[in-house]
């Protein structure tokens, strides 16, 4: 009995780790996916963690699921994802090494060599009994037997992962940076576990019978714990590569992330499966008490992840926590155009309750006259009074100076200028409809206070626009720096500095067009930033090296990878629009009027397409370059 019991609670804590191992999987996927898929790197480790996720989502499925037939059709769907983690491995550490500067077309031959045998071995499983058979249901686990070809699969298995882990170490060594390598080395030390949690089906699968139920449940309870703390620190390590944004940026929103998502479906799957399965709980059906307890630990989680967050930024931010405190701090005080008109309205409207009418405004100076920053009241009748005005003139009236300068009526409405805290600068003006009695000295107070307001907060966001338009132009440079900083050094860097790349300026599309229009030759694609692009210098050696041969060879590529996957070119397809404008105009040369009767356009449609299919080649290009 003890034994049992022993085996019921390793069972039940197997059940846990592998349900948080696939919520973690899964959840560091879409992260990549959705953060960082322009990445080579990023994009073999998704595939890397779809696998890893199809393992452990079926070892879920197969401990709750009743039927024979259904076991057997659940443990062939997660071979899969076992037949393929090694192929990925491979593909990932290959990734890895090229960005290093270390490319090989017998290593990247060899990835796709192993991705078609991850398939034969997937296809001899499911269709033949060779590598498994003959499906085995013991009270806590479901697996195959090994075939007579298991010998080679766990051949291929091991030295396919284990030279994934050589070429790993190898990126490792390539690295120089301090930050690189500790990047590096934190990717090499979790590297394993995706294999490892492969790793106990094939011990199923060839040592079932040698081996006891309390050994194998324990071995596999310790290996799920390793394996979701490695896949934590694989993906976070992977979630630097080819981001521009500071380590602090990334770091933060990875660990909110992580929080927020898998710590709570964590947590919240614990709970659902620790709650007893019982008809009655304190009286109440366990169904009842199962919302409440969740929606109760939802509510929880996230009023803990919020009171932790001066620990997290400590965590994140360390030495910088006084100036990011200053950063959110301005965040948070910055006035944004809906901000001001509900402060300018609130203000309109009580001095409208002061004075006791209906209707006020607030007009700011503009380069084309006056704006309406904000009214309350009748729109018609304010309208009605600004276009009777010249904004020159009504800028410019006589207003007295001092503290206790009043108001000025004019064509039914007192006015105010608002000024600097310096009184020197003219903000704008502020008026509300004229009444019959002069204020009284509390309501003129009260009125000087109100319109005290109005100005600080037109200054500040006068300030605040200035700020806005520094920052526009420094974004460049930011945007430059940033690279320099996220950018690793690696053993035969490129010599080109990475700021230096034309797919990171805003006007990269503009370059391709000027480099198409002087496709055959011309001082547009003599001096084309596109030279500098890694594609094009890693074509200069097949082209003679001759920099416009090779810069023509690349465009020549991204325009005929927008060809439709159909085999006859058309010159009706819809498909086929814009290789065809790229096509005749760029390669051959044609006038846009000739091309546009052959089409049977109009040349303003032509213009048109053609804008939609230079942007198309741009983005080819870019996508070459990111998977180079």
């Amino acid at each position: 009995m003890e034994q049992l019991a022993l085996e019921r609670v390793l069972a039940f804590g197997n059940l846990i780790l592998s349900s948080i191992n696939v919520i973690l999987a899964f959840s560091l996927l879409v992260y990549i996916l959705t953060h960082n898929l322009r990445n080579t790197v990023a994009r073999s480790f998704s595939s890397l963690l779809a696998f890893v996720t199809i393992v452990h989502a079926a070892d879920v499925v197969l401990l709750n699921v009743s039927t024979e037939s259904a076991k057997f059709f659940w443990l062939k769907f997660q071979w899969l994802g076992i037949a393929f983690i090694p192929a990925a491995y491979l593909h990932f550490s290959d990734a890895l090494l090229r960005t290093t500067n270390s490319f090989s077309r017998l290593r990247r031959g060899l990835v796709i060599f192993s991705y078609l045998l991850g398939a034969l071995f997937f296809s001899l499983t499911i269709r033949t009994a060779l590598v498994v058979w003959d499906g085995v249901h013991t009270l806590w686990v479901t697996y195959f037997r090994a075939g007579p070809l298991f010998w080679a699969f766990a051949l291929y298995f091991f030295l396919v992962t284990g030279w994934g882990v050589v070429n790993t170490f190898r990126a490792r060594h390539r690295t120089l940076t301090p930050a690189s390598r500790r990047r590096m080395t934190y990717l090499t030390i979790s590297f394993v576990a995706p294999a490892l949690g492969a790793f106990p089906y094939l011990l199923l699968a060839s040592l079932s019978t040698r081996l006891s139920p309390i050994f194998l449940l324990s071995f596999s309870l310790v290996g799920s714990a390793g394996i979701a703390l490695m896949t934590v620190i694989l993906g976070y390590s992977v979630a630097y590569h080819g981001v521009l944004m500071p380590d602090r940026v990334v770091k933060r929103r990875l660990i909110n992330y992580l929080l927020r998502g898998p710590l709570v479906g964590s947590c919240l799957l614990i709970l659902m499966l620790v709650i007893p399965r019982v008809e009655s709980i304190l009286g109440l059906p366990r169904d009842t008490v199962l919302i409440f307890a969740t929606v109760l630990g939802i509510v929880l989680l996230q009023v803990t992840i919020s009171a932790a967050r001066p620990l997290i930024d400590l965590l994140v931010y360390r030495r910088d926590r006084a100036e990011v405190a200053r950063i959110r701090e301005l965040e948070d005080r910055l006035l944004t155009t809906t901000d001001l008109q509900e402060l300018l309205q609130n203000i309109l409207a009580a001095l409208c309750d002061l004075s006791r009418v209906r209707t006020g405004f607030v007009v700011t100076p503009r380069e084309d006259g006056l704006h309406l920053e904000a009214f309350c009241g009748s729109q018609g009748g304010v309208d009605a009074f600004l276009e009777s005005e010249d904004p020159i003139g009504l800028l410019a009236l006589p207003f007295e100076e001092g503290e206790s300068q009043g108001f000025m009526d004019k064509e039914g409405f007192w006015l105010l200028p608002l000024r600097t805290k310096s009184r020197e600068g003219m903000l704008g003006v502020l008026g509300v409809e004229a009444r019959q009695e002069e204020l009284t000295e509390r309501e003129e107070e009260t009125a000087r206070m109100l319109v005290h307001q109005a100005e600080l907060a037109l200054e500040d966001r006068q300030l605040q626009q200035g700020v806005f338009a520094v920052l526009d132009q420094i974004a460049p440079e930011i945007q430059s720096i940033q690279r320099w900083r996220s950018t690793p050094r690696y053993v035969g860097s490129a010599v080109f500095p990475p700021e230096e790349s034309p797919i990171y300026t805003p006007d990269f599309n503009k370059v391709v067009k000027e480099a198409l229009a002087h496709y055959w030759g011309g001082p547009k694609l003599l001096e084309s930033p596109l030279l500098k692009m890694g594609i094009v210098q890693r074509a200069l050696a097949e082209n003679g090296y001759v920099p416009t041969k090779a810069l023509r060879l690349v465009l020549r590529g991204a325009i005929e990878a927008l060809k439709p996957p159909e085999e006859e070119r058309s010159l009706a397809a819809r498909g086929w629009v814009l290789y065809n404008i790229l096509e005749m105009k760029f390669i051959r040369g044609w006038r846009m009027r000739d091309i546009a009767q052959r089409l049977a356009m109009s040349e303003s449609d032509l213009y048109r397409k053609q804008r939609v299919a230079i942007d198309a080649v741009a983005r080819v290009l870019i996508d070459m370059e990111g998977t180079e």
